[in-house]
């Protein structure tokens, strides 16, 4: 494996230089400790290892005892110490950006550990089945040799489900039914999915069935306890409190935007998109009713808007038609992207998927991207079908909220120019240690995502009704960002939420209600697409100030995104803005 070579290699070095007498220099330390926490960070937990993309322990699951845990903060403490006795300053540019970022990073995971403790009251936690789902999915080895892995890791499954019991304490409700639905998707995956690709090599079966029905036994068992155990005392508070929030806010962002700057400006923000979209609005609307007379009041305006969304969601998909009118929005986003040369775009294979059921129950889509250690792999773009206890009103929500204007924005975000091509981007990124392959930024990611969104509608892709819904998705990124800080730290209540969602984002109630729930489960990450947002477009903004209006789009986004994906503070100083 590559990482094992740079590891390898850096230790030979510093032992050589040691033999010769010479002390090794600050970026040859830097890098002999980047080499080893990484090396022993992919050994301690497989599921991540598999999920980057380094194979070597795709046979075992996560070590989930108190045994375990502690190890694991044992590591990050020792090598945060051995850390602080390297001076950045000293190190090359590139392996100074990397010691902050890891630096960063360990102390996030000793604050996650010490402070958050998710293993006590967050049951998704133990979702075991993305850790079976990548091994059949990447195609990096033989059939086979994957299955036997898949058997290896499905005997452990009862282990780590045992660990969940003892570790899981008083969780908040919500939590507790979102796992429900997810171990009741891993069951679907063992059974079922997992069927298609035994039976393409049929000797196997004999072998691996006994670890199969261990597994399904074991999520069964552990389903139930879930239902009628766990979920009936499930009262523990999903909010994490100013304190909490605020620290983990800061880890996950890596920005110098304070929290209570990122929440006025997202404020205004609103505002501002709101008159914009008003703008585009209009003109839509005084084509469907020429003879209209708009008024100018913002309840009015309002109208307007709430009018024309309502017109373009009539024209939706539904669960057979989904999948088919999302590739061909992929197809007409590459096709867009490569005429109006705005970035270059990577030969990577993308298939598009219907999402698993044990991913479900938080998004609609997303992007699936080969891990940074595993090279020449397909990345998938996810879509979820409506779930099919769903009733025909709340599915029919849904498509209308992911209409087919903005399932091309959607695609835009996801896959052409989003996150699809930005990944590929970053994965050809090379650097001494594997830190900043690793340890992605959240906020470049969506940041980038989101950004592609407003690039594309610059160039004036699909039209004004593609237009409506990048502007509804980005009025999305703003009040993303404020229902994350004031759920968590201000008490903002459902109902809330969903009017804000509702009266000032236009959205669905079915799309509302399901960002309530994901911004319940995932505090601080909504926050991500609206701080990326505002950090790329202020590196456009000083970029064109610096070179001139008149830029070359192409160089800047392929410069952009020449660093990998880390903190954009850092992309800022490497494009020396």
């Amino acid at each position: 494996m590559r990482i094992m070579v740079i590891v390898f290699l850096s230790i030979s070095t510093i032992m050589l230089l040691a033999s010769c007498g010479v002390s090794p220099t600050e970026d040859q330390r830097f890098e002999k400790l980047a080499g080893e926490y990484i090396e022993k960070s992919l050994q301690m937990f497989p599921e991540t290892a598999t999920a980057l993309g380094d194979h070597r322990y795709d046979n075992h699951l996560n070590d989930y005892s108190e045994a375990g845990f502690k190890a694991a903060l044992e590591l990050d403490k020792e090598y945060l110490e051995l850390l602080e006795k390297v001076n950045p300053e000293r190190l090359s540019n590139v392996n100074r950006i990397d010691y902050f970022i890891l630096s960063h990073n360990i102390e996030e995971s000793i604050f996650s550990q010490e402070v958050l403790k998710e293993q006590q009251w967050n049951p998704q936690f133990y979702k075991v089945g993305g850790s079976i789902y990548y091994l059949l999915v990447r195609d990096f080895a033989p059939l086979e040799e994957r299955l036997i892995s898949v058997k290896e890791r499905l005997l452990e499954v009862p282990g780590v489900l045992n660990e969940a019991r003892s570790n899981l304490i008083n969780p908040p409700k919500i939590f507790t039914e979102t796992a429900i639905l997810q171990s009741r998707g891993s069951i679907s995956l063992i059974r079922h999915k997992l069927e298609e690709f035994i039976e393409q090599v049929p000797e196997i079966r004999a072998d691996i069935e006994p670890a199969r029905e261990t597994a399904i036994a074991a999520l069964e068992e552990y389903t139930n306890w879930l239902e009628n155990d766990l979920l009936p005392r499930s009262t523990g508070d999903f909010r994490l409190g100013e304190e909490k929030f605020r620290a983990k806010l800061r880890f996950t962002l890596e920005s110098d935007i304070s929290m209570e700057e990122i929440l006025e400006r997202a404020e205004l923000d609103l505002i501002k998109t709101h008159e914009v979209m008003f703008e585009t609005a209009l003109v839509l609307y005084k084509s469907y009713l020429p003879d209209a007379v708009v008024g100018d009041s913002p309840q009015e305006r309002k109208q307007v808007i709430k009018y024309v969304v309502d017109k373009l969601a009539d024209s939706h998909p539904t669960n057979e038609t989904i999948v088919a009118v999302a590739e061909k929005c992929l197809d007409e986003a590459r096709d867009f992207v490569i005429a109006n040369d705005l970035v270059t775009v990577p030969d990577d294979p993308i298939n598009l998927i219907v999402m698993p059921e044990f991913q479900r129950g938080v998004i609609t889509a997303y992007c699936d991207a080969p891990g940074p250690l595993e090279p020449d792999q397909t990345t998938y773009y996810a879509i979820s079908p409506t779930p099919k206890d769903w009733s025909q009103e709340r599915a029919l929500s849904s498509f209308r909220e992911h209409n087919d204007y903005m399932l091309h924005d959607l695609t835009i975000h996801e896959a052409m120019p989003g996150h699809y091509l930005q990944l590929s981007h970053a994965n050809s990124f090379e650097a001494p240690t594997k830190v900043r392959a690793i340890f992605a930024s959240g906020s470049f990611l969506e940041g980038w995502a989101t950004y592609a969104e407003q690039l594309m509608m610059e160039h004036g892709y699909g039209g004004l009704e593609v237009k409506i819904q990048q502007l509804k998705m980005h009025l999305r990124v703003a009040i993303n960002a404020i229902i994350d800080q004031k759920i968590h730290t201000a008490g903002m209540t459902e109902d809330e939420v969903m009017r804000l969602l509702i009266e000032e984002g236009f959205q669905e109630e079915g799309e509302a209600a399901g960002k309530w729930r994901r911004a319940c489960l995932t505090s601080t990450q909504l926050s991500t697409y609206f701080v990326g947002n505002v950090e790329v477009n202020d590196i456009r903004r000083v970029y064109g100030a610096k070179h001139g209006s008149d830029i070359d789009l192409k160089k800047f986004h392929d410069t952009l995104l020449s660093f990998g994906s880390p903190p954009l503070k850092y992309v800022r100083e490497l494009m020396e803005l």
